[in-house]
């Protein structure tokens, strides 16, 4: 949830179109009207606060076989994904939808991979993206430099850090290495800041795989 967060947040402030995101509270009553045990098993386990998101009727998924995307916007979604370092937007699973004829991103749960663990994740801040050669617009983001310096200029310190506030204290207090939630706060500001600082070394692995 906090991948989905930060990344359709950070989306959204760019400029590409994300699904209205929302928290939503579950009480302990939810899914116990489910007859499947192990699914009302997964609905109980997620009491508390969660993430929706707006749902886009009659959208369709993105085929790249049927839509083509224009150089800008292939770039501007590459960028994100490899600022985010995002291994989910492939051509096998694409994470995009056609909704009156625009193209909206959803699912950024698999992004900011690093937090898994947070093993040398000040390091992982400064890599190349390698999972970038199976992104499903790799081949039409010809504008890489460009969105670059643009997005370096709208993406401050004081937005990255608007974003990560909103994260609830209770996603980052389960299983955290961190003592405090502020302090668990302050490492994703850091690991963006320097993502960000380092766009020049995930640009040039996006290109050397186009």
């Amino acid at each position: 949830m906090v991948s989905e967060l930060i990344g359709g947040e950070l989306a959204r402030y760019l400029g590409l179109r994300v699904p209205e995101i929302v928290f939503a509270d579950l009480n302990e009553g939810f899914g116990r009207s489910e007859p499947d045990e192990e699914i009302q098993d997964l609905l109980k386990a997620s009491t508390g606060r969660n993430l929706g998101m707006h749902y886009l009727s009659g959208a369709i998924t993105f085929d790249p076989v049927v839509t083509t995307v224009a150089p800008r916007l292939a770039s501007e979604i590459v960028w994100l994904d490899s600022f985010l370092t995002n291994v989910d937007r492939t051509a096998r699973n694409t994470n995009m939808l056609m909704w009156h004829k625009e193209l909206w991103l959803i699912d950024h749960g698999a992004a900011l991979y690093f937090h898994h663990s947070w093993h040398n994740w000040e390091e992982q801040a400064k890599r190349p993206f390698v999972q970038v050669k199976d992104h499903v617009l790799l081949r039409q983001a010809s504008e890489l430099d460009d969105v670059d310096r643009d997005f370096r200029e709208r993406l401050s310190s004081g937005i990255i850090r608007s974003v990560v506030e909103l994260i609830p204290d209770d996603w980052l207090l389960i299983d955290s290495p961190f003592e405090t939630a502020d302090e668990h706060r302050a490492a994703y500001v850091t690991y963006l800041e320097a993502r960000l600082s380092a766009s020049a070394i995930f640009v040039k692995g996006a290109r050397d795989a186009r």
